[in-house]
C-alpha cells in the first residue's frame, strides 16, 4: 500500500526510541563528617571539593530492561592544611525500559542518556546529605556524561595499546 502523496510506507520508517524510567533507588550511601570526628580546629576553612563519577550498566532478565548505576565519590578537603572535611559516596541506580535503540548504540545510550535522567535526583540527595551533615548544601555541577563516556573509551584504547605485545 502506498500513500497518495508518494511517501514511502510507514513501515519503512526507523523505529522510534522509547525510554521509560521504571524505578530509581539508592544502592549505597555514606557520609563521613571528618571535622566533627576530630573536633573543630580553627575557623580557617577553604574547601576544595573533588567529584569522581563512574557508571555501570547491565541487562536485566526482562525484555528491554536495563539497570544503570551512577557512582559518585565527593571528597572535600581544606585548602589551608589538606585535612579532609567530609566524604560522600553515593551509588544511585535506575531501572529503564529501552526500545528502538540499535544494538551498536545501546552501550553509549545507557551510559549517557540514562545517567542524565538520574542526575537531578543525585544532585538533590548530595545537597541534602551535606546540609544535614552540618555543611552548606553542595550543589554539584552538571556532569557531562558524553565527555565522561568518551574519556573512558580513550582510556580503554590506551590500556589496550599498553597491554598489546610489541612485535
Amino acid at each position: 500500500m502506498t500513500e497518495g502523496n508518494g511517501a514511502a510506507p510507514a513501515a519503512a520508517a526507523p523505529e522510534q526510541v522509547k525510554m521509560q524510567v521504571l524505578g530509581q533507588f539508592m544502592r549505597d550511601l555514606s557520609f563521613e563528617n571528618a571535622v566533627a570526628q576530630r573536633g573543630m580546629q580553627g575557623s580557617d576553612v577553604q574547601p576544595d571539593t573533588q567529584v569522581a563519577v563512574s557508571l555501570d550498566a547491565r541487562k536485566r532478565s526482562a525484555d528491554h530492561q536495563f539497570e544503570v548505576i551512577t557512582k559518585f565519590k565527593i571528597t572535600s578537603k581544606n585548602k589551608v592544611n589538606g585535612e579532609v572535611l567530609f566524604v560522600v559516596e553515593l551509588d544511585y541506580g535506575g531501572i529503564f525500559h529501552v526500545e528502538g535503540v540499535p544494538e551498536d548504540q545501546m552501550h553509549p545510550f545507557l551510559l549517557i542518556e540514562c545517567p542524565r535522567m538520574l542526575f537531578p535526583f543525585v544532585r538533590r540527595i548530595i545537597s541534602d546529605v551535606t546540609r544535614d551533615g552540618g555543611f552548606p548544601p553542595l550543589n554539584i555541577d552538571t556532569v557531562d556524561f558524553l565527555a565522561l563516556y568518551r574519556a573512558e573509551l580513550a582510556r580503554r584504547v590506551e590500556e589496550q595499546k599498553e597491554a598489546a605485545p610489541v612485535a
